[in-house]
């Protein structure tokens, strides 16, 4: 089963949490109580998506927490990288010399274009398409990922 890490799933929680929140300062404290996520874990979360871009951190009274693009503009695919760094399925699509088979596995291109695909699809989903109430289609551009195989 391919999974994300919680943290990575409190991230798109957060960034749900604070895209309703427009471009507003939100204090770490009233995002973990309205996604009632500890609060050691929303800063701890909080801190990454900062020091990714993703969210802005603003000191002082008035301070807290923003988005640091538009919803648009902010891929379900940098949420992912930003937690998990650079996103394969398997360690030989991160870089030559990680797998002690791989000089005789014939399935190392095949995983990496798997990985191509699963990482151009993240691509695709934007957080303003995560926070579309459910039921709203999200549309995936699948001629985009047959194009690159």
């Amino acid at each position: 089963m391919l999974r994300i890490s919680k943290l990575t799933d409190y991230a798109t929680v957060l960034m749900a949490a604070l895209a309703r929140h427009g471009q507003a300062c939100v204090p770490a404290s009233l995002l973990a109580e309205q996604t009632r996520l500890e609060a050691p874990t929303v800063s701890k979360v909080l801190k990454t998506l900062a020091r990714a871009g993703l969210v802005d951190s603003v000191r002082g009274v008035n301070g807290g927490y923003r988005l640091g693009a538009a919803v648009e503009d902010v891929s379900v695919a940098a949420i992912v990288r930003a937690m998990e760094g650079p996103i394969a399925l398997t360690e030989c699509g991160l870089e030559p010399g990680l797998c002690s088979h791989e000089t005789s596995c014939h399935l190392r291109g095949n995983w990496q274009r798997i990985g191509q695909a699963v990482e151009q699809a993240l691509e695709q989903l934007s957080l303003a398409d995560l926070i579309r109430p459910n039921g709203a289609r999200i549309a995936i551009r699948t001629e985009t990922l047959s194009a690159s195989s």
